[in-house]
């Protein structure tokens, strides 16, 4: 049984000493101690059972020793997640298409404050529980190596120096820079060659060679490390070369620690230690996998193998000294986290709630959700769109759906504006204004649309009664009973007074009357939730058996005039909480309905791609399926295609704009269609962002941190680890879209490269500057990108590689400019037979321009 106690009220044990009345500090609560000190003598006084078990996530409470519990499992990945309301942040491939060091510093140092306040607000409640903690699992800094991952949404992007600056930008701004305490310890992940596939991933072994280890896949935990000063790195599920990750000494003792000197903590991915005895077999028990772990270095153990340390101590697998090592690791960053000191003493222990989802974290929010779109296509000027167009559709199964906002991993913002929201908010009154989604995002089914009122009702009153109870079993006093207009709701947005939100069950009751007698698709649709709907008495949407976050629908024939009986069941249970009743007519399709208003419209704004449910973290299921993952292909969903077809028949200038997570194949949709607009998943004011860009309140300035080809078959299988082909730096074909790409409303010349010197030694440094102008007609931002080839090297280099990133805002007319600093670490490479990063004399290609296709070039001669 935990003993809960508040981390704000911590008071100083006091011994008294037999021989005097004078009263003496335990080490480890004197303040004046160093954090080393302080930790040997703490974990001194611990059982060994005491330690082992404050090496897995969920760290009990030891009373006699003032230890508090402590959940080490906690998210941020773009805003705190799972842990109720907060800021939402667009999703970290967003983040990496700003190309903005200091805006995701800023973004970071927003979600490290909310975080701080939401933990001790926790604290203040007793409250222990996970995602309550302050060491946080993020930022993901794998490489996106293969568009078909279904978590490089997660990440910055494919290139190394990108997520390098990202990932540093993030660390610290989770961290924070007081000199003593850290604000949240950040963990990088996965350590470390990690890209899927996810159905594979307990037991997959990544092969690489050995420069594509340290040139591609271990820079940017490099610098999280070095230059971020990361305090804790999580170790990947998977094996590297034939050792699992969680379990290699080359990983996380040798590269680690002795290379890079790292202080800090290494934790397992969640069961990790399981799948080395489990599903990699590479040891005989339970016991061995937990000492192995060990002692490679993996001091936190996700989950509960570690448990066997007990047993494996007493086996003589491992020592309790060495428990200590790994114990002490974890106790030094409590401490640096302030968790045994009085909360006056810790700078960031006063941060107060109101801070969280506030109006300055939001505008911040919308701030880098505008800066994460990236306008890929803008023919004859079709953007931006005029405010006072006479008509506008909007057509889309994105255009008006929250989860395509949040992305994974993610938080739950107190206000949210889809893109069709946002669309609303920009023309002008008179402007008329049409929306049909027209498809499902992925199937041939026509999309189900809410049930307007006009058609339910509850004792003559529109909409349906609904009864909240905090049981499962819809038994005793509701804790509210009230009439609502649609089934639409959101209890974590707008919660229901007394109601447990992680808990509860809604019925709902009423009829249903169609104004045109037909065959009608009626459905529920929640968030892997268990509910029923029954019609006449008869079920027709059960969800009881596999929760699905999918529409879970049945088909009846409902007479013109004639009321059925209605009745909703809805049981919840965890976060989020969200219900929909929905449905279809089969007469008049969606897709009929959006070529209609699409006809009648100046202008459609087609809102599709993909989202989380069909591209993310892989959970299995049971022996045959799984949920979400990895994409069999990049092409945008073929029934989107289809519809866009369509629509473009009709005449009517189509916009499209992209929520997604990774790159698409949009061929025909690049041929054909005047704009295009890539808006990722853009966060809780994605809406707003994408309309200020589609209307020309903001003038698009992202850039693309993924290439986008067009067609996965151009890419090595995707089980192989080789870069050969793969990414801007490797690829030898036509991309749709390159790297680094992304237009304006404005345009820019670059001119006048120069070299301060052209020619240096392997160990000396240089200066390369341009100049640019804005020769269009707006202000505007641009993202100059400096790019290195080597010309001459003795072993395969990649084509280029991005080495500096300069964001710029000029007025119309205006010029500047912009210098880069070229050093040794920016020519270098990893030599296999040294065994270490050399620069070899040679000639280096030196460009700089707006994307990784596009720039100056000058060359810089290097020589011994």
């Amino acid at each position: 049984m935990k003993i809960l106690r508040s981390n704000t009220l911590i008071v100083l044990t006091l011994v008294v000493v037999s021989s005097s009345k004078a009263q003496e500090i335990l080490p480890y609560l004197n303040t004046s101690l160093s954090f080393d000190e302080r930790v040997d003598d703490l974990v001194s006084r611990m059982t060994l059972e005491e330690k082992v078990g404050q090496m897995m996530n969920d760290a009990p409470a030891i009373p006699r020793l003032n230890i508090l519990a402590h959940e080490y499992w906690n998210e941020a990945l773009h805003g705190v997640a799972r842990a109720g309301k907060a800021t939402v942040f667009p999703q970290a491939i967003g983040l990496g298409a700003t190309f903005d060091e200091a805006l995701i510093l800023e973004s970071a140092t927003v979600i490290s404050d909310e975080a701080r306040a939401k933990h001790h607000e926790a604290q203040r409640n007793k409250s222990y529980k996970r995602y309550e903690g302050l060491t946080y699992w993020t930022p993901n800094v794998n490489i996106f190596r293969d568009p078909r991952w279904g978590r490089g949404q997660e990440t910055y992007g494919e290139d190394p120096y990108l997520t390098s600056r990202m990932g540093i930008s993030f660390v610290k701004g989770l961290q924070g820079d007081d000199e003593k305490y850290l604000k949240l310890v950040a963990t990088p992940k996965h350590f470390a060659v990690h890209s899927g596939p996810e159905p594979e991933r307990h037991f997959f072994d990544a092969i690489t060679t050995e420069r594509d280890l340290y040139d591609t896949y271990l820079p940017a935990f490099e610098a999280t490390v070095k230059e971020g000063q990361a305090y804790s790195i999580m170790g990947a599920y998977n094996r590297y070369m034939g050792k699992p990750c969680c379990a290699s000494h080359q990983l996380l003792d040798e590269i680690l620690r002795q290379d890079w000197g790292f202080k800090g903590f290494v934790v397992s991915d969640c069961n990790a230690i399981r799948d080395i005895h489990d599903y990699h077999n590479y040891v005989d028990s339970k016991e061995e996998a937990a000492a192995v772990s060990l002692l490679a270095g993996t001091d936190l153990n996700c989950g509960s193998r570690y448990e066997y340390l007990v047993s494996a101590v007493k086996a003589g697998l491992i020592t309790e000294a060495d428990v200590d090592v790994s114990l002490k690791r974890i106790f030094k960053a409590r401490f640096k986290l302030g968790m045994f000191d009085p909360t006056e003493m810790v700078p960031y222990a006063s941060i107060p709630m109101d801070v969280v989802s506030s109006d300055k974290h939001r505008a911040l929010a919308l701030e880098t959700a505008q800066k994460s779109i990236v306008l890929l296509k803008n023919e004859n000027k079709t953007l931006p769109i005029k405010k006072d167009v006479k008509s506008i559709a909007i057509v889309g199964p994105n255009a008006n759906e929250l989860e395509v906002l949040l992305g994974n991993y993610n938080g739950f913002p107190s206000r949210y504006f889809t893109p069709l929201d946002g669309i609303k908010s920009k023309v002008s009154k008179d402007t008329k204004i049409y929306f049909e989604a027209g498809t499902e995002m992925i199937t041939e089914d026509s999309k189900m649309s809410l049930i307007p009122t006009e058609f339910l009702s509850f004792n003559n009153q529109k909409g349906l009664q609904a009864k909240y109870y905090n049981n499962h079993e819809f038994t005793g006093t509701p804790v509210a009973t009230r009439i609502e207009d649609v089934v639409n709701s959101n209890w974590n947005l707008n919660p229901v007074e007394g109601l447990n939100e992680a808990n509860f069950g809604v019925e709902y009751t009423g009829t249903i009357k169609v104004d045109v007698s037909g065959e009608y698709d009626l459905g529920l649709q929640s968030h892997h939730r268990v509910f029923t709907l029954a019609i006449d008495g008869k079920v027709i949407a059960d969800n009881s058996n596999r929760p699905k976050r999918k529409v879970i629908k049945g088909s009846m024939y409902l007479e013109k005039g004639k009321s059925y009986d209605v009745k909703i069941q809805y049981i919840h249970h965890g976060y989020p909480a969200k219900l929909k009743f929905m449905w279809a007519s089969k007469d008049k399709t969606s897709f009929d309905k959006a070529i209609e208003i699409a006809k009648k419209s100046e202008v459609v704004v087609f809102v599709g791609g993909i989202s989380a449910s069909v591209e993310g973290e892989h959970m299995p299921v049971n022996s045959k399926g799984f949920d979400g993952g990895d994409k069999v292909n990049i092409d945008l969903p073929a029934v989107q295609t289809k519809l866009l077809k369509a629509l473009h028949e009709t005449g009517t200038p189509v916009v499209l704009v992209l929520l997604n997570g990774s790159a698409l194949a949009i061929n025909w949709e690049n041929d054909n269609l005047p704009a295009i607009v890539e808006a990722w998943y853009p966060g809780e004011l994605g809406g707003t962002a994408i309309a200020d860009v589609l209307f020309g309140d903001y003038n698009p300035s992202g850039r693309l941190p993924v290439t986008f080809y067009t067609s996965h078959k151009e890419l090595s299988p995707f089980v192989n680890y080789s870069m050969k082909g793969r990414t801007y730096r490797y690829y030898e074909g036509e991309a749709l879209y390159p790297f680094g790409f992304g237009l304006s409303y404005t345009k820019f010349d670059y001119e006048k490269l120069k070299l301060d010197k052209n020619q240096i030694k392997t160990t000396e440094a240089t200066k390369v500057s341009i100049k640019v102008k804005n020769v269009g007609d707006l202000q505007g931002e641009e993202v100059v990108q400096l790019y290195i080839k080597d010309l001459k090297s003795s072993v395969k280099r990649p084509l280029k590689s991005l080495r500096g990133i300069k964001r710029i805002t000029l007025k119309p007319g205006k010029s500047a400019t912009v210098t880069f600093n070229i050093t040794p670490e920016d020519l270098q490479f990893f030599d296999t037979e040294l065994h270490k990063y050399i620069v070899e004399p040679g000639e280096f290609e030196i460009g700089i321009g707006p994307a990784s296709n596009n720039f100056e070039t000058v060359t810089l001669n290097v020589t011994n």
